[in-house]
């Protein structure tokens, strides 16, 4: 029973030093990519590739701005840290192969809390095939900072940028739209309620897809897959990271073309109706400003109309238009409006 309360002990960081505390939490890192030549344990981590080109993304996740400790737990956020930037390489329709992880600590974590982020870390390169190749660690006065940059490649006839959409291109997004921002609604409203009356339990009203779609998102390796599959190749894409409407303008702004969207046709899961009504909120207006899907927006030509119908969890949600056309909105009522971008307002406090 000693020995167990031991090795239970919280164990702080300083006792390993910041060169031990690497090697702790990087001993067991597999390598799954044949382009890592190098990896943790040189001045640089070395990568090889023959002909294609390199796609790099990073991302910063900041404690009480885009994470809570007090429902996301660490090994969570260091998943979902990840999937957030392996979603950027798989919207230019590339393969991420490498990440690097820099964090900032305060001394009010433990090695077992880091544990628990880089397990996370860890269990998402599993997942998604990707090689942890590096990265930095600092002190933070303000509490937990993870920046992970990502890389990967891709033929350059593959890649896909947000600029090359044509007006007549249909338009299309994966999955379901608003969950993972009504459940942060969720963990919120919990999350103040607790503050207000400490003890009370969480009522999470059951609502285990919300949640997950906010705590513990995926990156939609699957839809670029069933491109290779198909031989569809989109004219423009990027993830909807900050809310359908925004990524509609930027692909626009991008492609200098307008664009209409059809509200009865964008995907909304049903737990997310029912919520959104519950919290008094419109649920299309979730769909299109909400943040944090993760999901992919992207165009195609006409002549790949057939094969995108035969895309699991793909919906054709509008058109690409001429510029002058304008960015609109179509309604279910039949009204026709232009189309707002509020953007993403990431959790504070």
């Amino acid at each position: 029973m000693a020995d167990k309360d031991a090795k239970e002990e919280r164990k702080e960081i300083g006792e390993l030093g910041e060169f031990g505390l690497i090697d702790h939490l990087t001993k067991d890192v597999e390598l799954h990519q044949k382009s890592t030549v190098m990896g943790i344990g040189d001045d640089a981590a070395v990568i090889h590739q023959e002909g294609r080109h390199g796609i790099i993304s990073t991302d910063m996740l900041v404690e009480g701005i885009h994470f809570h400790l007090s429902y996301a737990p660490l090994k969570h956020i260091g998943y979902k840290a990840v999937v957030t930037n392996l979603s950027d390489i798989y919207a230019m329709n590339a393969y991420p192969e490498q990440i690097t992880v820099s964090i900032a600590i305060s001394n009010r974590f433990s090695v077992q809390a880091l544990d628990e982020l880089y397990d996370g870390i860890k269990t998402a390169c599993r997942v998604y095939g990707v090689d942890l190749i590096g990265g930095d660690t600092t002190s933070s006065t303000s509490g937990l900072i993870i920046s992970i940059t990502a890389i990967g490649s891709a033929e350059p006839q593959d890649i896909v940028y947000r600029s090359g959409a044509k007006p007549g291109d249909i338009m299309c997004v994966s999955g379901d739209l608003g969950a993972a921002y009504l459940g942060l609604q969720i963990l919120e409203r919990e999350r103040q309620l607790y503050e207000a009356h400490p003890g009370v339990q969480p009522d999470l009203e059951d609502q285990e897809y919300l949640v997950r779609r906010q705590l513990k998102p995926e990156a939609r390796r699957d839809v670029i897959d069933t491109f290779r599959k198909y031989k569809i190749t989109p004219t423009a894409m990027m993830d909807i990271s900050d809310g359908l409407s925004s990524e509609v303008f930027h692909i626009c702004k991008a492609s200098k073309v307008g664009a209409f969207l059809e509200e009865g046709k964008v995907p909304i899961h049903p737990d997310a109706e029912k919520m959104a009504l519950k919290f008094k909120m419109d649920p299309i207006t979730c769909a299109l400003s909400g943040g944090e899907d993760y999901e992919l927006l992207f165009t195609v030509a006409e002549a790949d109309l057939e094969k995108i119908r035969y895309m699991p969890s793909v919906y054709i949600v509008g058109e690409i238009v001429d510029e002058k056309d304008g960015i609109t909105l179509h309604t279910t009522g039949g009204n026709i409006h232009p189309l707002k971008a509020q953007g993403w307002q990431h959790v504070t406090g």
